[in-house]
């Protein structure tokens, strides 16, 4: 007998360990850049796997979710951080003396300038999600405003200071989320408020629907 079965594969949530992920390497990094810390040393490893690998895993989840905004989301500042822990590898001669000598930062800046306008992008779109989310995105277009205009040289200590707290408040806005995601799931109900969407680019219908 012929017949077409069909497996539904569940897949938890991936938002929890993807904002954890980047709570902790936006906390450690934000601490250098204020000067509570020194060094990119111990940096650099909650960038590789805690901003890299723990974005890029919720971003796999996301797609097996259907999730194109987490999927993008997660994947392309997940990318980032692996990214920019290579190029503190460079700077600090770990791939050799070339290297080292040849770095331009105004090429960081032009990257930090794309990840601005990508996350620009995202920001609208999370303004259908969740307000904690909406304003962890606010702060990210911050971060990268003055993590452009200071490697640019524009006005570099301000715009320094400025990513330096956008940073620290995104580790604690996104600390928040995580928590949220995990136990408002945990308890089936809303255990930590992260308020509702704006709707704002939703059809009538859907709204009223929601």
């Amino acid at each position: 007998m012929n017949g077409t079965r069909e497996v539904k594969i569940v897949t938890a949530d991936p938002s929890a360990i993807g904002l954890f992920g980047l709570a902790i390497v936006t906390l450690v990094a934000s601490s250098q850049k204020l000067g509570w810390t020194e060094g990119l040393s111990f940096v650099i490893p909650w960038a590789i796997f805690l901003g890299g690998i723990a974005q890029i895993y919720a971003s796999i989840l996301d797609t097996k979710l259907n999730n194109t905004f987490g999927a993008t989301a997660f994947g392309a500042y997940g990318l980032f951080w692996l990214a920019v822990s290579t190029s503190w590898l460079m700077q600090m001669g770990v791939f050799g003396e070339i290297l080292r000598d040849s770095v331009d930062t105004k090429q960081l800046g032009m990257v930090f300038l794309g990840y601005l306008i990508f996350t620009l992008f995202m920001t609208i779109g999370s303004m259908e999600t969740n307000k904690v989310l909406f304003i962890d995105f606010v702060l990210i277009d911050l971060l990268f405003i003055g993590l452009t205009l200071s490697s640019f040289g524009i006005m570099e200590d301000a715009m320094h200071t400025l990513a330096a707290y956008s940073e620290l408040l995104i580790a604690f806005v996104s600390l928040y989320g995580a928590g949220a995601s995990v136990l408002n799931k945990h308890f089936g109900r809303e255990f930590l408020p992260v308020g509702k969407p704006f709707y704002f680019f939703k059809s009538k219908q859907y709204r009223n629907a929601a």
